[in-house]
């Protein structure tokens, strides 16, 4: 069995801490973004790694992705009073060969399908190749929804760090909906979907 290493990188949300690990817990491009408890139990993507973080009475949400977990905490907790004790928990969690996943599941927002536009089509590709990465660096997720062909809105979920963010809208309008309007000439604005 490999050493388990885990360290923290801050986010742009105060609340949000990236706790990443040293090997890849969810397939490269997909992510899982749990809002509460009841998430976790959820047909498709069921998750005891994110129900047992969830007993943690600070944790908020529980974003997996690539090789890292991200958790949004409440206002009134400090990251320096349980940092310690998440990462201590993460790694005995791992030593033990835990499971992240009942089973498999499949992002089913990223991946394109025959029934796709072709103005649909560019917005994924755009959002996983420019998009993903960036937003991945910071502890997050922006997932497509939908995209209305005759408003040019397309609607994103935000995920882990980027959901309740107080950059989000920022990063939202200066950034991913510049790139899409510059991108996909049919595309007139972004907007977070459930926030």
């Amino acid at each position: 069995m490999q050493p388990v290493f885990v360290y923290t990188e801050a986010s742009p949300n105060p609340n949000s801490m990236k706790f990443v690990l040293n090997f890849e817990l969810v397939p490269q491009g997909l992510s899982f973004d749990y809002p509460d408890l009841a998430s976790t139990q959820e047909e498709g993507k069921s998750s005891p790694l994110a129900g047992d973080l969830f007993q943690f009475p600070y944790v908020q949400r529980v974003f997996l992705a690539s090789n890292f977990v991200t958790l949004t905490k409440d206002d009134a907790t400090d990251w320096g009073e349980v940092i310690l004790d998440t990462k201590q928990f993460l790694k005995i969690y791992f030593e033990e060969n835990q499971p992240v996943f009942e089973q498999k599941t499949i992002d089913k927002n990223t991946t394109i399908v025959d029934t796709d536009s072709a103005a649909v089509r560019q917005i994924k590709t755009i959002l996983d190749d420019y998009v993903r990465p960036a937003v991945e660096s910071d502890g997050g997720a922006i997932a497509f929804h939908s995209f209305d062909e005759n408003s040019g809105t397309v609607k994103v979920l935000l995920q882990g760090s980027c959901s309740g963010c107080p950059s989000s809208t920022l990063t939202l309008k200066a950034g991913i909906q510049n790139l899409l309007t510059q991108m996909v000439p049919q595309v007139k604005e972004v907007v977070a979907e459930g926030v």
